[in-house]
């Protein structure tokens, strides 16, 4: 009877190690890490959606987007002047398993953050909350 209870509380003790906060976060943030462009023929309401930058878009006059790398950093791509792309460095950090805060390095614009609606390895579609 004592190595069953041992054993029943050994499997609960495991379980709850395995459940702990922010597993999800991490699968999500790991299919974050890349470069996304707006595919806004797609967006919806407040919804705007973005695509792999591998994906093979529509004509459009410019793209814009960013890029997410595992250790924080974040590149945010506006459109430049020429029909180029700007590339604005800074920093993403999660607050919860759906929403990264943005701060851009220099701080042209105010901090930002994405509410994550979906995302797999074709789409990210997210909303933007401002300040």
């Amino acid at each position: 009877m004592r190595l069953f209870t041992l054993l029943a509380c050994l499997s609960v003790l495991l379980l709850a190690a395995t459940c702990q906060p922010g597993a999800e976060t991490a699968i999500h943030m790991k299919q974050l890490e890349r470069t996304w462009l707006h595919a806004h023929e797609e967006d919806q309401g407040d919804v705007r959606v973005y695509r792999p930058n591998t994906y093979a878009f529509p004509p459009s006059r410019g793209r814009t987007g960013f890029s997410f790398d595992h250790s924080g950093l974040f590149t945010q791509l506006d459109i430049a002047p020429p029909d180029g792309l700007e590339d604005r460095k800074g920093k993403w950090t999660a607050e919860n398993d759906h929403t990264l805060r943005i701060s851009l390095d220099d701080k042209k614009d105010p901090d930002y953050k994405l509410e994550i609606v979906s995302v797999d390895k074709d789409v990210l579609k997210v909303r933007r909350i401002e300040p």
